[in-house]
C-alpha cells in the first residue's frame, strides 16, 4: 500500500478506490457550503426593507455588513471546484457546526457597527439569535433601531427550523452531501421521500403557522410591528422581544394567553401539521410526543401554580397567569418571561429547570433533550423488565415509534439517544463549575447558575439575571459555546473540535 500523504489522493491496493484526504473532502463539501452562505446572504437583505420603511437609512450600511460577509464567503466557497465522491459523516457534522459558528461571527457585525456593541457581546447576541436561545446583552432594546431589531427576530426565525434546512429548501437541489448536512443539524424527520421536498414542506408549514400566529396575536390589540416580531420569535421558540421589558412591557394577560398556543405550536412535531393538511389525519391526541408534551404542560402548570399560590403567597389569578405562561415558555424552550424566577421558591425553579432540560418534540423548533428521547427511555425500561421475566432464549422486541426493534438494535438505538442526554448533563455540570470558578458574581448562588446554564444548553433564554452585559468576557464566551453546542445536540461541535485538534497536532 502506498503511504497516504497529507492533502493528496493516494492509491490504495490495485482495483480499490483511492482514499480521500482532508483537502479532497473539503472540495467535496465546499460548493454546498458556499450555496448555503449565499442564500443566507440573500435573506439577510430583508432588514433593508424595514430600514427603508421606517426611515432608518443611517443603519442600512451597518446592516449591509452581514449579507456582505456571507456573500463574500459564499462566493469563495462556491468557486472551489467540486471534487468527486461523498463527504464522510464526520465531515458533514463538522461542516454543520462550522456553519452555525460562522453564522454567529458574521451575524454579529450589524450589532457591532450599528450599535457600537463590543464584538464579544455582538457574537453572544448573534449566537443567542441563531440558536433560538433568547438571552440578550443589549443595554436597551427599546433604544435599538427597528432594522437591527428585525435582524434579531429574523435570525431566530431562520434558525428555528435550521440554517441548513432553510437553505436546502431554497436551493431546491438534493444529494448525499446535502442529506448528510441536513441530518447532522439534528433533523431526522422525513415528511417526504427526498430531503429537499421535506425541507420545502417544513418551511411551507412554518410560513402558515407564522401567518396564523400573527393573526391570533393581533387580537390582543398590539401594533402589527410588535405582533410580527413576537410571533416570529414565538413560533421559532426563540424569545427575543422588541422591548427591554419583554412581554411584560404590554401589561396584557390576554396577549400572554394568545402567545401560549403559538409557543406550543412551535414545540409540536411538524409531521402532525403535514399529516393534517395532506392526509387529513388529526394526530395531535394520538402522537406520543404530543401527548407527553400536553401532559407535562398540565403537570408543570399545576405544580408551579400551586407553589406560587401556597409558598410564594401570590393571589390565585396571578399565580395562574405566571404558572401557565412560564411553564409553557419553559418546556417549549421559548424563553418569554412574565415573572422573575429568582423571586420564586427553590422547588418551583427546579420544576421549571427540569421542564427546560426536557424541552419540546423532535422535529420541532424547540430545544432540550427532546421528548422523543424521554419516550425512548421509558420504552427501554419496559423492554428491559420484560426481558428479565422472559426465558433465556426468548427474543423480546423493543416497541418504539410504532415499530418493533429486534436483536442488537435496541442497545444501538438507546446508546445513541442516551449519549446525547449524558453529554447534555455533562456539559451543564462542567459549564457550571467553570462559571463558579472563573466568573463569580455577587448575589447569585450555584442554583441560579445551574438554571442559567440549563437555559442556555436547551436554547431557552429564561434568566434569573445572571446573564447580563456586566459578565466577564470568559463567561460570555462560555455561554456562547454552550448555546452553540446545545442547539446542535453537542456531537457536531465535539467532532469539529476533535478534527481541528487533530489537524493542528
Amino acid at each position: 500500500m502506498v503511504a497516504q500523504k497529507k492533502d493528496r489522493l493516494v492509491p490504495d491496493l490495485p482495483g480499490r478506490k483511492m482514499l480521500p484526504t482532508a483537502t479532497s473532502q473539503f472540495a467535496v463539501i465546499a460548493p454546498d457550503l458556499g450555496l448555503i452562505f449565499l442564500f443566507i446572504a440573500l435573506v439577510s437583505c430583508t432588514p433593508f426593507l424595514v430600514g427603508l420603511w421606517y426611515g432608518e437609512a443611517g443603519y442600512l450600511l451597518p446592516m449591509a455588513s452581514a449579507p456582505a460577509g456571507f456573500g463574500i464567503l459564499g462566493f469563495w466557497l462556491a468557486g472551489i471546484p467540486k471534487a468527486e465522491g461523498e463527504a464522510r459523516l464526520s465531515v458533514a457534522l463538522s461542516a454543520v457546526a462550522l456553519i452555525w459558528l460562522i453564522a454567529a461571527l458574521i451575524g454579529a457585525l450589524p450589532y457591532t457597527f450599528g450599535l457600537d456593541l463590543p464584538y464579544t457581546d455582538s457574537v453572544f447576541e448573534a449566537m443567542s439569535g441563531w440558536t433560538g436561545t433568547g438571552f440578550s446583552l443589549l443595554p436597551s432594546v427599546d433604544a435599538a433601531p427597528k432594522t437591527i431589531l428585525f435582524w434579531r427576530s429574523l435570525t431566530q426565525w431562520m434558525g428555528g427550523l435550521g440554517i441548513v434546512a432553510f437553505t436546502i429548501a431554497l436551493a431546491g437541489r438534493s444529494g448525499v452531501t446535502r442529506f448528510r448536512l441536513y441530518r447532522s443539524e439534528g433533523r431526522s424527520e422525513a415528511l417526504m421521500p427526498g430531503v429537499v421536498t421535506t425541507a420545502i414542506e417544513m418551511w411551507r408549514i412554518y410560513l402558515v403557522l407564522t401567518a396564523l400566529g400573527i393573526g391570533l396575536v393581533l387580537l390582543s390589540g398590539i401594533p402589527l410591528w410588535d405582533a410580527v416580531n413576537i410571533v416570529m420569535t414565538a413560533i421559532s421558540t426563540g424569545g427575543f422581544s422588541v422591548h427591554t421589558a419583554g412581554i411584560l412591557y404590554y401589561e396584557s394577560p390576554l396577549l400572554e394567553m394568545l402567545v401560549v398556543p403559538v409557543m406550543i405550536a412551535g414545540a409540536l412535531p411538524f409531521k402532525l401539521y403535514f399529516l393534517l393538511y395532506y392526509k387529513k389525519t388529526f394526530g395531535f391526541f394520538t402522537d406520543r410526543q404530543a401527548l407527553l408534551l400536553f401532559a407535562l404542560i398540565l403537570a408543570g402548570c399545576a405544580a408551579v401554580t400551586f407553589d406560587l399560590a401556597t409558598i410564594s403567597f401570590l393571589a390565585l389569578p396571578e399565580a395562574l397567569r405566571q404558572g401557565i405562561f412560564m411553564t409553557v415558555s419553559g418546556i417549549t424552550c421559548t424563553g418569554f418571561q412574565n415573572a422573575d424566577p429568582r423571586s420564586w421558591y427553590g422547588s418551583t425553579v427546579l420544576v421549571l429547570a427540569a421542564l427546560m432540560f426536557i424541552g419540546g418534540s423532535a422535529g420541532s423548533t424547540a430545544g432540550g433533550i427532546k421528548l422523543g428521547r424521554v419516550i425512548l427511555g421509558l420504552n427501554v425500561l419496559v423492554w428491559w423488565f420484560r426481558r428479565l421475566h422472559a426465558g433465556g432464549r426468548a427474543i423480546t422486541a423493543l416497541r418504539h415509534d410504532g415499530r418493533s426493534i429486534l436483536a442488537h438494535l435496541p442497545e444501538y438505538e438507546v446508546s445513541k439517544s442516551m449519549l446525547v442526554v449524558l453529554l447534555f448533563a455533562l456539559m451543564v455540570a462542567v459549564a457550571t463549575l467553570l462559571l463558579l470558578h472563573l466568573a463569580p458574581q455577587g448575589g447569585f448562588d450555584s442554583a441560579d447558575i445551574i438554571f442559567e446554564v440549563v437555559s442556555a444548553a436547551s436554547s431557552v433564554g429564561i434568566t434569573t439575571g445572571f446573564v447580563n452585559p456586566g459578565m466577564s468576557p470568559a463567561a460570555k464566551w462560555l455561554f456562547i459555546l454552550v448555546m452553540w453546542a446545545g442547539r446542535l445536540e453537542i456531537v457536531p461541535v465535539i467532532v469539529l473540535i476533535e478534527g481541528a485538534a487533530r489537524r493542528f497536532r
